[in-house]
């Protein structure tokens, strides 16, 4: 009798156990009995632990808890070979003297003039047919968040900030015709003038993305076959819109 009882008490304990872990959510997994063994407990990077799923912590609030990866190091961007290398670190430095004048504080930077090697550089991001039209969509987007305010919709260097003489010296992006892709992207990556660095904004295929839109403004047929040769001290980026380099 006893273990029949004993029996019955083990039955209802797990069928409680089991009925307790139901929920009516079908996205729901349940409760969770053992979070520690699955829920990391460890600080994550990006993370504002101020306000975690609609729980609002004060105190938290007025401290920095979201963590960046240590300087140097490289995101996984998956197997793509032109991916991957088109977003592994930029191999040129910034001058010295950015160190004041961009803040660029925690920067491996040098006495050389990087920015005259930059204008043999080439954009790595190739244009293709396929790829051309959402490649510009994207530009636009990342221009008009970025760059319209000061360089003007369409590039002509008359946005609103200097309409309203917050800045000056803006230039007009026709008469830039001149520089390189890699001058281009140097001078978004660390700043130029009055313009900060955006290196900790914008990511290399979004800079190497606006130096395509950029291009728009120099030259209306710039994608196309046979077009945009007048680009750049080295030339345009691949006339051949078929071209995998």
């Amino acid at each position: 009798m006893k273990f029949k009882g004993l029996s019955s008490i083990a039955i209802a304990a797990v069928s409680t156990l089991l009925l307790g872990s139901c929920g009516a959510d079908p996205d729901s997994a349940g409760y969770e009995y053992m979070p520690d063994m699955y829920r990391s407990a460890a600080i994550e990077p990006y993370v504002d632990y101020g306000e975690i799923r609609g729980r609002e912590d004060k105190d938290a609030k007025m401290k920095i808890s979201a963590k960046v990866p240590p300087f140097g190091t490289i995101p996984y961007y998956g197997t793509d070979e032109q991916e991957v290398m088109l977003m592994l670190p930029y191999h040129r430095k910034g001058h010295i003297s950015m160190k004041e004048s961009h803040g660029l504080y925690g920067f491996d930077l040098v006495s050389t003039n990087e920015y005259e090697l930059a204008a043999g550089d080439k954009n790595p991001y190739t244009l293709t047919a396929d790829n051309m039209d959402a490649i510009f969509a994207k530009g636009k987007s990342l221009y008009t968040a970025n760059c319209a305010h000061c360089h003007g919709e369409k590039g002509d260097g008359n946005g609103p900030m200097m309409t309203n003489e917050t800045y000056v010296g803006v230039p007009d992006y026709a008469n830039l015709k001149n520089l390189g892709d890699g001058q281009i992207f140097y001078s978004i990556y660390y700043g130029k003038g009055f313009m900060g660095a955006h290196a900790s904004i914008l990511d290399k295929k979004e800079i190497w993305t606006l130096v395509h839109y950029i291009r728009k403004f120099q030259d209306q047929e710039y994608g196309k076959p046979g077009a945009g040769a007048n680009l750049g001290v080295e030339g345009a980026v691949a006339a051949d819109t078929t071209s995998n380099q």
